[in-house]
């Protein structure tokens, strides 16, 4: 004989002592970060990928957390660049990773990165910051460092006659240190004193440095024998101003 007081229905168990489970919202879902996410990674992997898309650099200095989790997750972070035909490149020894446009004479490319040339002012001041910085380092210096009245004076020598007087030229210069300093090539430790990051090298290679040297002597020399001054404008892009990359 049965015994019905045993007998029981779906609705009389607790929703934790019987096969039947109610189902979680999506919100409360941990496998998703958002309603209808379909990613797969870990939101650390996310950020630092983010953070190279969005920026120039990632710096082991200045972003560890995203440089930990970049070095911890190389090969994926890599991969979903390569899925963008970009390449990641990272410098142990500056402690720098940056992205790269891949370009290919056999393949058809779709180009996400654009070419994006410095100013000729910010051409000028990275310039004498490569020079400062080669200096010091072939003379064993554990940092380079600069003040602004240093840059000021230097630079402004490198300008033609057509690019305005003494204080338009130093609020072209503060303005292109101003931008190194958002792009991590200079940092300001104190008011107007700047510590030269090796990012410099990345940015200015010591071939590219040389050929700019020698641009602005022929320059020099056009101008002291009567030659035609360069009036371009401070807007246009020239062919001799490194280029970075950015989406």
């Amino acid at each position: 004989m049965t015994d019905t007081a045993s007998l029981g229905t779906a609705e009389d168990e607790a929703p934790g002592d019987g096969a039947f489970v109610e189902p979680a919202a999506m919100e409360e879902d941990l496998g998703e970060l958002f309603p209808g996410d379909r990613g797969v990674l870990d939101p650390a992997v996310r950020r630092v990928l983010v953070h190279l898309l969005q920026r120039r650099f990632v710096l082991a200095d200045r972003n560890r957390e995203e440089w930990t989790a970049l070095l911890d997750n190389q090969q994926l972070v890599e991969s979903r660049l390569n899925d963008l035909f970009v390449r990641l490149v990272i410098d142990h020894d500056r402690g720098v990773a940056y992205k790269q446009q891949v370009r290919s004479d056999e393949l058809d490319v779709p180009i996400l990165l654009r070419d994006a040339a410095y100013t000729r002012s910010e051409t000028l001041v990275l310039v004498h910051l490569r020079t400062v910085y080669q200096r010091e380092s072939a003379a064993g210096e554990p940092a380079a460092r600069v003040d602004i009245e240093d840059v000021e004076q230097t630079v402004m020598s490198y300008f033609a006659d057509a690019d305005g007087d003494t204080a338009k030229r130093q609020r072209l210069i503060r303005k292109a240190m101003d931008r190194l300093a958002r792009d991590g090539i200079v940092d300001e430790e104190t008011t107007g004193r700047f510590r030269i990051s090796p990012l410099v090298e990345i940015v200015l290679s010591a071939e590219k440095l040389r050929e700019l040297r020698d641009w602005l002597r022929d320059r020099s020399d056009a101008d002291d024998t009567g030659g035609v001054a360069d009036d371009e404008s401070e807007d246009e892009e020239g062919d001799d101003e490194p280029q970075e990359e950015q989406l």
